[in-house]
């Protein structure tokens, strides 16, 4: 059962006050707050289990293996991936990204080649791709969006040619909340012979994914946004891919045989988990997967849908405010902005009431350039959000504003 007041009572951090105001966090989008469940499983590891894995025959070492690996199977279902070996942990999406630029990069991509990426993208799938082919001597393509927030996906077969070596795009944008039309460019992407790398950082959280029936060649995920730990992501990888490519970090554990006269690599996947991984991080990322597993998916994204629909009315009766992102499928992302206020001003009242939004570019510059702004205010939602938490902010909103003009 969805029982809003149930799932609140799981995060502790709810119950706080700020400035003598009840908190209303309303930034899941760049940190979603944890679950009881996985605060105490972290807890736990820690002042029972910590003991490194994959390298000790003693009991505490197994251990933390057996749990490290079943973390990886858990990932491997929630997403629908067809083996753990196509389940590499990383400290996040960011991390995950970089990997597989300079490790599919390193190898695939040339002189004279080219990247597609997306002009909705977070700096994270935007920055890794521009080092690379700064590196190489490739260039940036750029599939654009219009100014409802709709990406032009009938724009990429005129960005693609036999130079093109891999397209890169977000499952749902940090900033708009659109959700692109994946299917479309991935089939128009591999029908070129170009693989499709997914930032899925939203997308994990709003309406999940599966990898099979996608198609799309690698996935990135963050921990932190599907209420797990900090310092704990994913990347998926083709089979195919992961086995061509090169290590991008060396040291322990990702290796076979080490000598002065070379080096082999260790299986898939831990040819590319070098070092002492996050496995506390992993464990616990485990136990969000199967928190957010206890609720129906589409009850999930009633509430969101609900939310977002309610304050996209709220917001809109406040004169001067302006909502980016019109897309009727978006995620429960509201991005905006009030003629004649400056967003960090209406962050800093909003602040004082107790109410937690984003303020500034949200990692994503070509967002803000595209409609000449230098910033925008940002709240997005989470499972734990209320009716009540939207009216306050709608409220807080129309009180910054008044103040402010």
């Amino acid at each position: 059962m969805f029982d809003i007041q149930k799932i609140r009572s799981d995060f502790p951090i709810l119950s706080r006050t700020v400035y003598g105001k009840p908190l209303v966090y309303l930034d899941s989008g760049a940190t979603a707050q944890k679950p009881l469940c996985v605060i105490e499983k972290v807890d736990e590891l820690h002042r029972t289990l910590n003991a490194n894995i994959h390298r000790g025959v003693h009991f505490l070492s197994e251990e933390s293996t057996v749990l490290y690996e079943a973390a990886r199977e858990t990932v491997r279902q929630f997403i629908h991936a067809g083996s753990t070996a196509e389940i590499v942990f990383t400290a996040g999406a960011t991390a995950g990204i970089n990997l597989v630029a300079y490790s599919f990069g390193g190898r695939y991509i040339g002189e004279g080649d080219n990247v597609v990426v997306s002009e909705m993208e977070h700096h994270s799938n935007i920055v890794p791709w521009q080092l690379i082919c700064q590196r190489k001597g490739a260039e940036i393509r750029v599939l654009r969006f219009d100014d409802d927030g709709r990406l032009c996906t009938e724009d990429l077969p005129g960005l693609l040619d036999e130079r093109t070596r891999i397209v890169a795009v977000t499952q749902a944008s940090n900033v708009l909340g659109t959700r692109p039309d994946l299917s479309y460019v991935i089939t128009a992407a591999h029908a070129a012979g170009v693989p499709v790398l997914v930032d899925g950082c939203q997308g994990i959280v709003h309406g999940g994914v599966d990898v099979t029936a996608l198609d799309c060649d690698f996935y990135a995920f963050s921990g932190h946004k599907l209420y797990g730990p900090t310092g704990v992501g994913v990347l998926y990888g083709k089979r195919k891919w992961l086995e061509e490519m090169p290590p991008f970090l060396g040291g322990g554990d990702m290796v076979g045989t080490v000598t002065f006269n070379g080096t082999t690599w260790a299986e898939l996947p831990l040819k590319f988990e070098a070092g002492t991984a996050n496995y506390i991080g992993a464990i616990g990322m485990a136990e969000a997967i199967r928190y957010v597993q206890r609720f129906d998916p589409e009850e999930i994204e009633k509430h969101g849908h609900m939310l977002l629909a309610r304050v996209t009315e709220g917001l809109t009766r406040i004169p001067g405010v302006r909502i980016y992102g019109e897309m009727p499928d978006k995620c429960p992302i509201v991005s905006f902005t009030a003629a004649g206020t400056h967003p960090y001003d209406i962050g800093m009242i909003l602040d004082k009431l107790g109410i937690a939004i984003r303020t500034g570019t949200h990692c994503a510059e070509p967002v803000m350039t595209h409609y000449g702004l230098t910033g925008m205010c940002r709240a997005t939602f989470a499972i734990y959000n209320t009716p009540e938490e939207v009216d306050a902010l709608v409220a807080g909103v129309e009180r910054a504003v008044a103040m402010l003009r």
